[in-house]
């Protein structure tokens, strides 16, 4: 069954930049396409407010031809235009909107983005927020492919979809959140499908894309006094030093593609000291590996096993499967904490829909429940749903009524389990399928927990698939060197919109992580 198209439209002008990160006196150059034969640009800083720092207009554009495996290899699109990056620009996330003259409509606009890092790492703040631009480009299926339509590898070098960088909303507010918040549960995921419909938006956008969650936290960040510097992922593995300066990295949203040098940085940070937050979940999942001096990312995901070369070779340690992969033998949780493979999904297809999306405090004297009022047994995130989509866990017992990590997935030993919550890792065997049938690209493809339980177990046994089934979304903590947070969950930063408990918890692991 083909992959349902939502977005539709045309694009009279499309672009992206030769690469997505610049510190403030680089050059960076844009691709574009244009049935027009001129075009403005408009770039604006995205925080609290959306601050406008550079608008040019009367560019000269042409059509350009689009490679048949572009999704896979680039455009090859000839430089338009070019800009150096001012020293006064500050570290954030810059939008870039590209119009096309002389039509009106949305067809005639399109966005990509770029990250500016800071001038003087570290002088400003405390904080780097790592923007998850693996992700983003794992779902991204422009030109015709994507990791999720089965493609190997994707490029950088191509335009973004509609609605990975904006994303318009409906009168009621709704965004096109993934996760169905509905009283009633929504399986198919039905209003979802009505707004991509309308807003002509892809379908993998509400999987990735800086609207869903990186938005909203900086937006929180922002109006509550927190500077931030901005890196993205493959700052993480071309530039080890990147974290040095600072005292706190963040991850938030869907953070699911990463690289071996990645976590080499990210680890060695800890080890050093630095502290790392994940407020994400589906974290560190699969294993990339970034070829063509970065610009294309290989993940054989699924069928890493049968197509991936590096299988049986000195390199095995790289193959792009999931990070839990014994073949690959460093499981995620020891740089997060936690795993999807012992979480799984919430509110999403058939796993868990009537879930009231909360977390279910274990150990209220923790300081990252300071000042909440949280007793034992509360709820948490009552109303806004952010233990939803894609959570993280790992495998416990209960001892006098507390969750104890049994430490057999890897989990570390010194782990504080802090509040849990039921979830469900998606089943699809013939007569059940628990995801979202109308927005799959092949109904009939393995199931999370099939797949699972292979790798890990050898086989999909249904006593092997019954020790994965249920799992938990956890919320954690634990030390190596620098602390490690992990709030394991994608839809954390829905909490922030209005929510003061999450807030507060938020506000915590900020000030405490960015100051020790």
């Amino acid at each position: 069954m083909p992959l349902r198209e939502f977005n539709t439209l045309s694009l009279a002008i499309e672009g992206y930049p030769d690469r997505l990160s610049f510190r403030p006196g680089e050059e960076a150059t844009f691709h574009c396409s244009s049935r027009r034969p001129t075009f403005s640009v408009e770039i604006a800083r995205i925080g609290v407010n959306r601050e406008v720092v550079h608008s040019r207009a009367g560019i000269a554009g042409s059509e350009r031809p689009v490679p048949a495996d572009a999704y896979a290899t680039g455009c090859s699109w000839p430089a338009t235009f070019s800009l150096v990056i001012p020293e006064e620009w500050r570290s954030g996330f810059y939008e870039v909107a590209f119009r096309a003259d002389g039509i009106d409509g949305p067809q005639a606009v399109s966005h990509s983005f770029f990250v500016v890092r800071s001038l003087h790492p570290g002088g400003d703040s405390a904080i780097v927020l790592v923007v998850a631009t693996n992700t983003y480009n794992a779902y991204n299926k422009w030109g015709g492919g994507c990791l999720y339509t089965g493609s190997p590898q994707v490029s950088f070098q191509r335009p973004l979809e509609r609605g990975y960088v904006v994303k318009p909303a409906d009168r009621d507010g709704f965004d096109g959140r993934l996760a169905n918040v509905t009283p009633d549960p929504d399986p198919d995921h039905r209003r979802l499908q009505s707004y991509l419909a309308e807003h002509q938006v892809a379908m993998w956008s509400s999987s990735a894309g800086w609207p869903n969650w990186e938005l909203r936290f900086v937006r929180w960040a922002e109006a509550n006094g927190y500077t931030l510097d901005y890196a993205i992922n493959s700052d993480l593995e071309v530039r080890p030093e990147v974290l040095d300066p600072y005292r706190l990295m963040v991850s938030v949203g869907h953070d699911e593609y990463w690289s071996w040098r990645m976590r080499d940085t990210v680890d060695s940070f800890v080890d050093h000291g630095g502290n790392v937050a994940f407020f994400s979940g589906n974290a560190v999942y699969w294993q990339v590996r970034y070829e063509d001096d970065g610009r294309t990312m290989v993940c054989h995901k699924y069928v890493a096993h049968k197509t991936d070369p590096v299988r049986g070779t000195a390199r095995q340690h790289l193959l792009t499967s999931i990070w839990s992969d014994p073949l690959i033998g460093r499981p995620e949780n020891r740089t997060t904490g936690l795993s999807f493979c012992r979480g799984g999904y919430v509110r999403f297809g058939r796993c868990v829909p009537r879930s009231t999306g909360v977390y279910t405090v274990c150990r209220p004297d923790h300081w990252a429940f300071e000042g909440t009022g949280l007793r034992y047994g509360d709820a948490l995130g009552l109303g806004s749903h952010i233990v939803a989509y894609e959570v993280d866990g790992c495998d416990f017992v209960m001892e006098d009524g507390l969750p104890r990590p049994t430490g057999r997935d890897g989990t570390p030993a010194d782990l504080d389990i802090l509040a849990t919550a039921p979830a469900h890792l998606v089943s699809n065997m013939p007569g059940n399928n628990e995801s979202v049938v109308p927005l799959s690209f092949d109904p009939d493809a393995i199931g999370d927990l099939e797949f699972t339980a292979t790798i890990l177990f050898g086989d999909a046994s249904m006593q092997n698939k019954a020790r994965l089934a249920n799992g938990h979304a956890v919320m954690s903590l634990f030390r190596r060197g620098g602390l490690v947070f992990n709030a394991g969950t994608t839809d954390w930063a829905y909490g922030l919109d209005r929510d003061p408990l999450v807030q507060r918890v938020t506000r915590n692991v900020l000030t405490r992580l960015s100051r020790q």
